[in-house]
């Protein structure tokens, strides 16, 4: 059973958790400094390195809870698609659909310069590996299946890693194309010619 202090550790950690959460999504990472982020949750900022190194573990922590997040969000909008090829583009779309939704984390994730976001590569790595990751069990199946060989799915799964914060870039940067309907058209058609 945990004791009092412990609990009052975890309540005192997860209000500067949820703050630097509210700051990422709602005004991106510009937005972020120690006294900022201590004011928003409640407490003096010297109380913030009572419970985290610094500013970017923080930060490291939002972006792990920010791909839980969008992976449950992805798999709940690809519950009802078929293994394989359709998942892989219903997971993709969805993935696509959330950064729509939420730009601040679409920044976080694909403009901000590493050494901003943390000091440590795995972030990096995690970001990056994160659309494969979230596919890769119907990849796997397509394999199996013989859609694909293993050369093939290596090639197009870095098509979509390249193809996800491009598209993105230009309609969220860029208004290209125009509507959302338009954008969410073309991202499967896009997303269709790289599984085809």
């Amino acid at each position: 059973m945990m004791e009092r202090k412990e609990i009052q550790e975890q309540r005192i950690r997860s209000y500067f958790i949820e703050a630097t959460r509210e700051m990422l999504k709602g005004e991106g990472l510009k937005s972020i400094n120690v006294r900022a982020v201590a004011e928003r949750a409640g407490y003096s900022y010297a109380t913030l390195y009572n419970y985290f190194k610094d500013i970017k573990e923080l930060v490291f922590i939002c972006v792990k809870d920010f791909q839980t997040e969008a992976e449950t969000f992805a798999k709940e909008k690809a519950a009802s698609s078929a293994e394989g090829k359709d998942r892989i583009l219903a997971l993709t779309t969805a993935l696509i659909d959330y950064f729509v939704q939420y730009p601040g984390i679409f920044e976080l994730f694909y403009l901000e310069r590493m050494s901003t976001i943390s000091s440590k590569h795995p972030t990096a790595d995690l970001i990056f590996d994160f659309p494969v990751e979230l596919t890769l069990e119907d990849w796997k199946c397509c394999v199996e299946q013989k859609i694909y060989s293993k050369n093939e799915v290596e090639n197009r799964k870095k098509a979509l890693q390249y193809l996800i914060p491009g598209m993105l870039l230009m309609y969220l940067n860029r208004m290209r194309p125009e509507s959302y309907s338009e954008f969410m058209k073309d991202v499967k058609v896009q997303i269709q010619g790289i599984l085809n």
